[in-house]
């Protein structure tokens, strides 16, 4: 069965190779496991290749998707739920597109979560404090989540988990999603509220919405404005939802209390990459790391056993489908041209 299907999965790194064939024991293709990230200048790396698979900073614009197409490449696997970065235009009627939606939504919810509780009680900075023996409680001060206000933006798979985990917490949860599920909010106990209401009531917002063009920097100095003082801003969905260039005006202002961040607008040039012996040289990514009221993760919400198994396991069931059965569960439809 499809031993001789070649798969180029670009951007790997130890980890993805050993889920990846763990999961191939069921089909036996012939994985590739390629270190660069697909762009222009790499698409030719995956000559000779049926299917291609790759993650969230691959760039598969019009020029890599006619450079696949004329190729011979017939499908593209993204390891990943979002596909901002995949012109559906140019692939429409050139490359069939797949991905993995859910692949342990818990996982990032439970990221989520501790970005809140370690910005709250200050767990990061404490864990230094003590490490030098100090053992001081000064600027260590938070508040109880219980009968905080907390907004949810997206209550998708994600969005739902974290709401439930705050209302456990004793929170009021309120969401705002362009397609609300009023039977999830019911089952859950959050209520749907229009975004301005949610910007101005919560002490708490979390982002888990896709990147779109109405998403696009949601977060900026005209939406930070709407909220209460203090606010606490959580994204572990894309980096481009906030323009960090006003985050960073609202820290200074005080406007936001503090901000947990596993995702950055510019983060392709950085993240995924070891860059501790020579620095970095982006101004405003270092910026944000000096803040005591800031904690930045390098997209690592994803990063748990089981999301990984997960990802693999999807990702090489999309594949086995295309190949023998022609039937994608996870096929990303492109709109027609304009």
């Amino acid at each position: 069965m499809g031993k001789k299907i070649v798969v180029a999965l670009f951007d790997t790194k130890p980890y993805d190779r050993e889920y990846f064939e763990a999961a191939n024991t069921r089909y036996g293709y012939d994985l590739r496991f390629l270190a660069p990230r697909l762009n222009a200048e790499t698409v030719r790396l995956a000559e000779r290749a049926l299917a291609v698979c790759i993650f969230v900073h691959d760039v598969v614009d019009r020029p890599v998707v006619e450079e696949l197409h004329h190729s011979g490449v017939r499908i593209v696997a993204l390891r990943c739920a979002g596909y901002n970065n995949v012109d559906l235009i140019a692939a429409k009627g050139r490359l069939r597109i797949v991905r993995v939606p859910a692949y342990s939504p818990a996982s990032v919810a439970e990221h989520t979560v501790a970005l809140i509780l370690s910005l709250n009680r200050k767990t990061h900075r404490a864990y230094y404090r003590v490490r030098d023996a100090n053992f001081a409680l000064q600027g260590l001060m938070g508040f109880e989540l219980h009968g905080k206000t907390a907004g949810i933006v997206g209550t998708g798979r994600i969005g739902r988990i974290v709401a439930r985990i705050l209302c456990g917490f004793g929170m009021s949860v309120l969401a705002y999603d362009p397609a609300p599920d009023p039977e999830a909010a019911r089952a859950i106990g959050f209520d749907y509220v229009p975004l301005p209401e949610l910007y101005r009531r919560s002490d708490i917002i979390s982002l888990h919405c896709p990147l779109t063009p109405e998403t696009r920097h949601m977060i900026r100095a005209e939406t930070i404005a709407r909220m209460k003082d203090g606010v606490m801003i959580i994204n572990t969905g894309r980096g481009k939802l906030i323009k960090t260039v006003d985050l960073i005006r609202g820290l200074k202002s005080r406007k936001i209390g503090a901000a947990g961040l596993d995702v950055y607008e510019e983060e392709e040039a950085y993240f995924f990459e070891d860059f501790s012996a020579g620095g970095i040289e982006d101004d405003v990514l270092a910026r944000l790391t000096t803040f005591p009221n800031v904690l930045v993760t390098a997209h690592q919400a994803f990063f748990t056993h089981e999301a990984l198994r997960a990802i693999a396991e999807t990702t090489m069931e999309n594949l086995w489908r295309f190949f023998e059965s022609d039937q994608l569960s996870y096929e990303i439809c492109a709109p027609p041209p304009d």
